[in-house]
C-alpha cells in the first residue's frame, strides 16, 4: 500500500517535481564541477607554480655563513662545506619520491672578465638523466625546475664543455651574442673562453650571472663531483598550523600523519635524511605564497559549492512546503482514515530521496562536463572523471532533498484533519 501511494504521489505534480529535479541537478552539478576541478586542478595549478623556482633549499649542515651578493655564495671554494654529487639520486627515494619535481645542485665560482670587471659564474645541471635505484630514470635540471624561464638561444649540454648561459643585462652590457665566445679569468689557472650557448631573462638576479656546466666549473676549480647548494621544487600541500609544528614536539603518531603528509616541512625532513651532512629549508616566501594561493582556491570553490547546494535546498523547501499546502485535504482526509504523523512524513520523506537521487545522478553527468569546460577555458587542461565521486553527489543531492523537507513536515504535523474537512 505505502509503495502504490508513494508511486502515485510521485508521478503527480510533473512539473513541480521537474523543478524540483532541475534545482538538485545544478546544485549539484556545481559542486561536481568545483570538486574535480579543485581534486584534479589543484595539483596542476601546484605544479604550474613549480615552475617558477625551487621550495626547499638543501645546503651542507656544517657550512659557514654564506656570502651571497645578487643571489650568488662568493665565499672562496677553499672554504666551507659541500655535499656529494653521487647522493643526488637517493632523493628519488624518499617516502614523497614522486612529489619531488625537479632538483638542480649549484657550484659558485667567481671569475674576472678582460676588463677586470667581476662576474659570477654559476656551476649547474642543465638537463641531467639520472639512473634511479629502481632501475628508472628521472629527468631534472635548470630545465626543469626553472621552466618559466625565457630563453633566447639553446640550453648548454651538461657535461665538460666550455658552454654558457648568460644573463640578459651582462649579455647587454658586453655585447654578448649566441656564438660568441667569453674569455673569462678563474680565481686560479689559465683563463678560459666560454662559448654562449643561450642567452636568460628572469627579471631577477639570474640577468646578472653566467651558467655554465656543473662538470666544467668542478673541474676547472679543482672541487671534483660536490656542489655547494641544492634547490629542489616539490608538489606539496598547503601549509596549516599542524604543519608548522616542532616534530620533536610530536606525539609517536601525531609525528607518523606529519611524516605522511606532503608538507614542504615533512619533505625537507625527508631529504636530510637521505643527504648525509644535509640541512634542508623551505623557501618560505615561495611555500606562503604557494599556501595562500591554493587556500584561496579552495575556499573560492567550496563557498560556489556551498551556495548551489543552499539554493537547491530553498527550491526544494519552496515546492514542498507548496505541495503540502495543496495536498491539506489529502493529508487531513488520510487522517482521518488513521494515518499518523510518521507515515505520512515517511512517505513524503521518501518522496524526497527519490527525488534527491535522481537529481544526484543527472548532477553527476552534468557535473563532469561542467568540469571539463572549466578546465580547458580558465586552466588550459582536462580534468578525468571519478566514478567515485558518483556516490558522495547522491548522498549530497539527497541530503539536500532531505533537508528541505523538514521544515514543510511541520505543516504537514500541525494539519488539523477536522478543521481542514469543514472548511470544504
Amino acid at each position: 500500500m505505502f509503495l502504490r501511494i508513494l508511486r502515485d504521489s510521485f508521478l503527480r505534480r510533473r512539473r513541480r517535481k521537474l523543478l524540483t529535479v532541475a534545482a538538485l541537478a545544478l546544485g549539484t552539478a556545481v559542486t561536481m564541477a568545483t570538486l574535480s576541478v579543485a581534486l584534479d586542478i589543484g595539483d596542476k595549478v601546484a605544479r604550474e607554480l613549480r615552475s617558477f623556482g625551487a621550495n626547499i633549499l638543501v645546503r651542507a649542515q656544517a657550512d659557514t655563513l654564506p656570502l651571497e651578493i645578487g643571489g650568488v655564495d662568493l665565499r672562496p671554494l677553499s672554504e666551507g662545506s659541500f655535499l656529494r654529487e653521487e647522493d643526488l639520486p637517493k632523493l628519488k627515494t624518499i617516502f614523497w619520491r614522486h612529489h619531488i619535481l625537479a632538483f638542480a645542485p649549484f657550484l659558485y665560482q667567481g671569475g674576472a672578465l678582460p676588463d677586470s670587471e667581476g662576474v659570477a659564474l654559476v656551476g649547474a645541471w642543465f638537463e641531467k638523466s639520472l639512473l634511479i635505484e629502481d632501475g628508472t630514470t628521472f629527468v631534472t635540471g635548470l630545465k626543469e625546475l626553472r621552466a618559466g624561464w625565457e630563453i633566447e638561444g639553446a640550453w648548454p649540454t651538461d657535461g665538460s664543455e666550455p658552454e654558457a648561459l648568460v644573463g640578459s643585462v651582462v649579455a647587454e652590457r658586453f655585447g654578448w651574442r649566441i656564438g660568441d665566445e667569453i674569455p673569462v679569468q678563474l680565481a686560479a689557472g689559465p683563463p678560459v673562453r666560454l662559448r654562449v650557448r643561450g642567452r636568460v631573462r628572469t627579471g631577477g638576479d639570474e640577468d646578472r650571472q653566467i651558467f655554465v656546466p656543473l662538470a666544467w666549473l668542478q673541474q676547472a676549480s679543482g672541487r671534483e663531483k660536490v656542489f655547494r647548494r641544492l634547490e629542489v621544487s616539490a608538489l606539496v600541500s598547503p601549509e596549516d598550523e599542524f604543519a608548522r609544528r616542532d616534530p620533536a614536539s610530536m606525539t609517536p603518531a601525531e609525528f607518523d600523519r606529519w611524516y605522511c603528509t606532503p608538507y614542504v616541512s615533512s619533505i625537507a625532513h625527508q631529504i636530510q635524511e637521505v643527504l648525509p651532512g644535509s640541512q634542508a629549508a623551505s623557501v618560505q616566501r615561495v611555500a606562503q605564497a604557494e599556501t595562500a594561493i591554493l587556500g584561496r582556491v579552495q575556499r573560492l570553490l567550496a563557498v560556489v559549492s556551498l551556495a548551489a547546494l543552499v539554493a537547491a535546498v530553498l527550491v526544494v523547501l519552496s515546492t514542498m512546503t507548496t505541495t503540502i499546502l495543496e495536498r491539506r485535504q489529502e493529508i487531513a482526509l488520510m487522517k482521518s482514515l488513521g494515518a499518523d504523523n510518521f507515515s505520512l512524513g515517511a512517505l513524503f520523506l521518501a518522496e524526497a530521496i527519490l527525488l534527491g537521487l535522481l537529481g544526484g545522478a543527472l548532477g553527476y553527468v552534468g557535473g563532469l562536463a561542467g568540469a571539463q569546460l572549466i578546465a580547458r577555458s580558465v586552466f588550459g587542461a582536462s580534468v578525468a572523471s571519478k566514478p567515485v565521486l558518483l556516490p558522495l553527489m547522491l548522498g549530497l543531492a539527497t541530503a539536500a532533498a532531505v533537508v528541505g523537507t523538514l521544515l514543510p513536515l511541520r505543516t504537514l504535523q500541525q494539519t488539523d484533519p477536522a478543521l481542514v474537512l469543514r472548511e470544504n
